[in-house]
């Protein structure tokens, strides 16, 4: 792949992961302290990313892969999406609101299957090349999250100006990416919703890690939702700033992987992310903005391991146990499951505990954290312990 085109591929990584990142991190925040939303509400609203994660695969696979070319359905959709964020940036009330984020959400979602497909039908070895690519997606979530939490603007509508503008700049930047027409060829239901890939379940070790999988997003949904409003509410200083911490974790432990995955096999790496998720929780808890500060941010470099270790894994022993002709239906099957189905329910149970954790006081909501926090923390011990006593995972080593 020639360097001019990496480097292109690399600006459209970064510009997609930095819109995403400007808004959606403290969106929590701005719906609590501006719009004056409930749990519940915000809970609803972090929901719309799911319900278009389930939506998406088929608007990808049914429209953009047959009909347009990838660059241009890109640029359409977030030309779109900028208009749709900088008039969310000026709506009342949260019921306009939601539905804004829906429309956006049903707008974004696709454009991450478009700007891996633009990338990979660029590559000539995607093993080695796609990495080194995808990295500035992390770059630009922290630089977005630096910027915002450095100007104090959490609890404002800037975030989703930001946001507006960078998608702006990120779909007129889009026509101008390698040209990548539609592939043209029929797209059946199945593979869509990767349905080839049930035979997967035949084995029960596998079985046992799906439901794993769709459990365990619904305590990542806490820490998506509630974590900014959560540290801001301790006093915090620039919040969002210091949650990149944990994206700047999770790319530390990406890169130990290898060495750890040959180690330590499937079963103890998974079983060692999800240890560290209860822990994460159980810091959050216990930890406040002055002598157990050290608590938060443990909890925020604890990401790394959260995620990595885990979803990481998780692709990559499903990758393992899918064959040749189910690797891309398992792929999808998993990521629908997870960021759609499990991360859906996520959202509603993280929004409905927290607002029974809530009182009233004024005309504000002072929430019993601690008590909101051991909820996701018990949750995870509960699908660890399934895990445990279910998985068995006969494959050796390697």
């Amino acid at each position: 792949m020639p360097i001019s085109v990496r480097f292109r591929l690399s600006v459209l990584m970064l510009l997609q992961y930095f819109t995403w990142g400007a808004w959606y991190v403290t969106m929590g925040t701005y719906l609590i302290t501006t719009l004056k939303a409930d749990a519940v509400q915000v809970g609803a609203a972090y929901a719309n990313l799911s319900i278009a994660a389930i939506i998406s695969p088929f608007f990808v696979g049914l429209v953009a892969d047959r009909f347009f070319a990838a660059q241009h359905v890109l640029a359409v959709l977030h030309l779109t999406g900028a208009a749709i964020l900088f008039w969310i940036s000026g709506v009342p009330d949260f019921g306009h609101f939601w539905w804004g984020i829906l429309l956006y959400t049903l707008l974004y979602m696709p454009t991450m299957s478009l700007a891996n497909s633009i990338s990979f039908r660029q590559m000539t070895d995607a093993g080695s090349q796609f990495p080194a690519v995808r990295v500035f997606g992390t770059v630009g979530w922290i630089g977005a999250g630096l910027l915002i939490g450095s100007l104090g603007l959490e609890a404002t509508v800037m975030p989703f100006r930001i946001a507006a503008a960078s998608s702006l700049l990120l779909g007129v930047y889009s026509c101008f990416l390698p040209p990548t027409p539609p592939v043209r060829k029929p797209v059946k239901l199945s593979d869509i919703l990767g349905l080839d890939a049930l035979v997967l379940f035949k084995e029960r070790s596998y079985a046992v890690f799906f439901i794993t999988a769709i459990a365990i997003c619904i305590p990542l949904a806490f820490y998506y939702s509630l974590t900014n409003p959560f540290l801001n509410n301790t006093g915090m200083v620039n919040a969002a700033g210091k949650m990149t911490l944990g994206q700047a974790s999770e790319f530390g432990f990406l890169l130990l992987m290898p060495f750890l995955f040959s180690r330590l096999g499937v079963k103890k790496m998974l079983l060692l992310g999800m240890c560290c998720w209860v822990l994460r929780y159980i810091f959050f808890a216990f930890g406040d903005n002055q002598s157990q500060v050290w608590m938060l941010y443990a909890g925020i470099l604890l990401h790394g391991v959260c995620y990595d270790f885990f979803f990481v894994t998780g692709q990559i022993y499903t990758d393992q146990k899918a064959g040749a002709a189910v690797k891309n239906a398992a792929q999808g099957l998993i990521t629908f499951a997870t960021y759609g189905v499990g991360m859906l329910i996520g959202s509603y149970v993280s929004g409905f505990v927290a607002s029974r954790n809530g009182i009233t006081v004024g005309t504000t909501v002072q929430y019993n954290w601690q008590h909101i926090w051991l909820a996701p923390a018990a949750i995870t011990a509960v699908v660890l312990l399934f895990f445990i006593f279910l998985f068995r995972d006969h494959r050796r080593k390697s």
